[in-house]
């Protein structure tokens, strides 16, 4: 997750309390309140520190073991293709518009490097403030600020914390491996 600054927060306002040995994981539906929850705060949204070149971030404490971040997106930044090697989660603009581009496939995870996907596969949304959305373990997805002038701010949570991240490149209907990156390389 190449970015500019990163620091660390406590919960927004009105979230749960962290638990550090979760008793249960959290549902989908749980880490998408979470995620909407945040983004409709205002004061935390705000103390984001924005850097016009690279995506900035906090580090907040997600339900019930979970991981989360409140993420600023300059004009124009993108994550590229990648997954959360395994993990589920959900995410919600909290300040501009994102734009998510996913396939509507489940990938294998392991022996390939290059997959030819079929044809209506492609997927693509647009999210304004507090609009959000969860997704499953073997969602593959790319996220673009496509404004020209404007930041855009989300935050995303995750179950479990991701253990890894697949990075692809596309071009057309061909998707390749490119990397594979672990906590700590993002």
């Amino acid at each position: 997750m190449p970015a500019s600054a990163a620091v660390s927060a406590p919960a927004p306002t009105g979230a749960p309390a962290p638990v550090h040995a979760p008793t249960s994981a959290p549902t989908s539906a749980e880490l998408l309140d979470f995620v909407r929850r945040t983004a409709a705060d205002s004061a935390l949204v705000a103390s984001l520190p924005l850097d016009p070149e690279g995506r900035t971030w906090i580090r907040l404490e997600g339900p019930r073991g979970s991981e989360a971040w409140l993420i600023g997106w300059p004009p124009g930044t993108g994550t590229g293709w990648h997954d959360h090697g395994g993990s589920y989660g959900a995410f919600a603009a909290a300040a501009g518009g994102l734009t998510e581009d996913s396939l509507a496939a489940r990938l294998p995870t392991e022996g390939w490097k290059t997959l030819e996907l079929a044809d209506g596969v492609d997927r693509s949304r647009q999210l304004t403030p507090v609009q959000g959305r969860a997704f499953g373990p073997h969602h593959v997805h790319q996220v673009i600020n496509e404004s020209a002038d404007t930041h855009a701010v989300s935050v995303h949570a995750y179950y479990p914390p991701l253990p890894l991240m697949r990075r692809y490149s596309r071009t057309g209907p061909v998707l390749r491996l490119e990397q594979v990156e672990l906590p700590g390389e993002w």
